[in-house]
């Protein structure tokens, strides 16, 4: 920072000089008044040409190190101020020569230097003093390198505390103008400018526009940034931009893209935005007095505009991706939408081309069966086998149409549908299914169709892979989630292997159902020793590696989906009514056994 706002150690506790040691000062400070011109000189020449061992410094390190010598401390007593005020100009002179890259040791140095200086003139002076002079000289050059201990401290602070919150303002800024807006912010914190700006230049290099604009303890929105501000590009002032400079008086209009604004200050600091050796930003920070730009303060900003960048381009690039992504869900969610358009079509097919047909059929043959007379008994027996087998594709076309769009589903809701669901894979397969159907309320018509879709894909798997003899299925909503849990006791997989399967889409299609409403998907099967976890799907890459774990389960494979649930879920429209009596009839439980199918036909 330009200034701490730190109180000083010393200047706030001067009392630890004792009242001997402070009149002690006052009187040497009298004394060697007429003398302090003639030391400093030879001072000031021994540090510039770097004599006795010291390096050379240039006029601002010379001055700043003059400013605090003991003869400038006893000057300022004995013009009347306090000691506290000493040691807070000691104090800032430290941090101005921090800023200058002036080594701690070659101050110290410096100082004591001076203090071999200053012995001789006072052994001149007060020679029966000797002692006590040498006690008063060592306890104010204690006091001073300890001030000045304090000041390199805060400054070395300062920047690690800057690029501290740069780093953190990059991990939680979740827009692009957020990320330039809270790092512009702790920049303009870190020099103590009034004002700051950001201003980018746009793809095709033509027009400067503002990023982020800085008011001390204020912030400026967004929309009122974006529609404040933007000017044309030329060559010349890309190249008065691609400099870093420190600008102090009338010229400050002249070294920015906003005229009007940066002649509001005394003091202008540029700092350009650069990848390569092409300039795409610049920052720049008014004050309203003379401000110095001091070398650390001067890399101290190239660095952090240089890391800004890199935070930019990646903030741009995510919000790219996640356009992207969103792009790729919404494509995903319209496939659904498709896949779904296209089972009610074909359903609809087959209920009134196929399924009529076959009843005129099934009709047709059993009107011939009855008018054939006696005689001809064996091919009443054949066309009476025919007709049975007409039925039995009735039934499978029913049972076909209800698989591609149950009518259940849309008119009754996801409970009834789930319990018809599992009363036909009773009739197909020999596993005792237990199913636990929580009481769920109203529930979005995709949600309800995504989940029907899941069970009915964990269905599939079981009856054909798993020779389980039980299953559980489980649903509920708990938490704002739509819960589901199917868990067999089957012989199981191996995960990674069904999922780099390219011939198979059963588990990726689920994940990717799931991803589209955000939710948690999660496999544990043995044989296998995979455990599987999508935590985010919306923020995880399809087919992402993700830590393993062996399955602790015994035998089978348990498949848990949280799906989440709006605050509140859209209201299900009323049943519809005037299905076909065929369409209806689709939902019934299909017959067990052959006199079942018997009083079916008879029907």
């Amino acid at each position: 920072m330009a200034k701490t706002t730190r109180p000083t150690v010393l200047a706030a506790e001067a009392d630890v000089l004792s009242d001997q040691l402070r009149e002690k000062l006052e009187e040497i400070a009298k004394r060697l008044r007429p003398r302090a011109s003639r030391l400093e000189s030879l001072f000031l020449e021994t540090i510039r040409k770097g004599k006795n061992q010291l390096p050379p410094l240039d006029d601002r390190q010379a001055a700043a190190l003059r400013a605090i010598t003991p003869c400038s401390a006893l000057r300022a007593l004995s013009e009347g101020r306090t000691i506290g005020d000493v040691f807070e100009a000691v104090e800032y002179n430290g941090r101005r020569l921090a800023k200058m890259h002036l080594p701690p040791s070659a101050v110290v140095d410096a100082l004591e230097q001076y203090d071999r200086l200053l012995a001789g003139v006072l052994e001149k002076l007060l020679p029966q003093h000797v002692g006590n002079l040498r006690w008063v000289r060592e306890q104010l050059l204690f006091c001073v390198i300890l001030t000045l201990n304090n000041a390199f401290y805060q400054v070395r602070e300062a920047e690690t505390k800057t690029f501290y919150d740069m780093f953190r303002v990059e991990l939680e800024s979740r827009t692009l103008d957020d990320l330039l807006q809270r790092l512009l912010g702790t920049l303009a914190e870190f020099s103590n400018a009034t004002r700051a700006r950001l201003y980018l230049l746009d793809e095709a290099a033509s027009d400067w526009s503002l990023g982020a604009s800085v008011t001390r303890g204020k912030l400026q929105q967004r929309a009122e940034r974006g529609a404040s501000w933007r000017v044309a590009n030329s060559d010349a002032l890309r190249r008065e931009l691609s400099e870093p400079r420190c600008v102090i008086g009338n010229e400050t209009g002249n070294c920015a893209p906003d005229a009007v604004w940066s002649r509001r200050g005394m003091t202008l600091w540029s700092v350009p935005l650069t990848s390569g050796s092409q300039t795409f930003g610049v920052l720049q920070f008014l004050f309203d007095k003379e401000f110095e730009w001091l070398p650390r303060e001067r890399e101290l900003l190239a660095a952090a505009a240089e890391r800004c960048w890199m935070a930019i381009e990646k903030a741009r690039l995510v919000e790219a991706l996640a356009a992207r992504e969103e792009q790729v869900r919404q494509l995903a969610e319209h496939m659904l939408h498709v896949e779904e358009a296209e089972r009610r079509r074909i359903s609809r097919e087959l209920h009134d081309e196929a399924g009529q047909s076959m009843l005129c059929i099934r009709l047709q043959m059993e009107m011939l069966e009855s008018a054939m007379p006696d005689a001809m008994a064996e091919q009443r027996q054949k066309l009476r086998e025919v007709r049975g087998m007409t039925e039995d594709t009735i039934l499978e076309i029913r049972r076909l149409i209800a698989a591609l769009s149950p009518a259940v589903l849309e008119q009754l809701g996801l409970g009834p549908a789930l319990r018809q669901m599992v009363n036909r894979f009773r009739q197909v397969s020999p596993a005792h299914v237990r199913l636990a159907l929580h009481r769920l309320g109203a529930l979005p018509k995709k949600t309800e169709m995504i989940a029907y879709r899941l069970v009915q894909e964990c269905f599939n798997n079981i009856a054909k892979h798993s020779n389980a003899n039980t299953v559980n299925l489980s649903v509920k909503t708990d938490d704002g989630y739509l819960k589901l849990i199917v868990d067999d006791n089957g012989i199981g997989f191996d995960i990674e292997e069904a999922l780099a399967r390219r011939d198979s889409f059963g588990l990726s299609g689920m994940r990717e159902r799931v991803a589209l409403l955000g939710g948690s998907f999660q496999v544990e099967s043995n044989p296998g020793v995979s455990m599987i976890q999508l935590h985010d799907a919306v923020e995880e890459t399809v087919g992402l590696q993700t830590p393993h774990r062996r399955s602790a389960r015994g035998r089978g494979t348990k498949i848990v989906i949280a799906l989440p649930l709006p605050r509140e879920a859209d209201l299900r429209g009323a049943p519809r009514h005037g299905d076909s009596v065929f369409a209806s009839r689709a939902d019934a439980p299909a017959p067990k056994t052959q006199q079942d199918r018997n009083r079916r036909r008879s029907s």
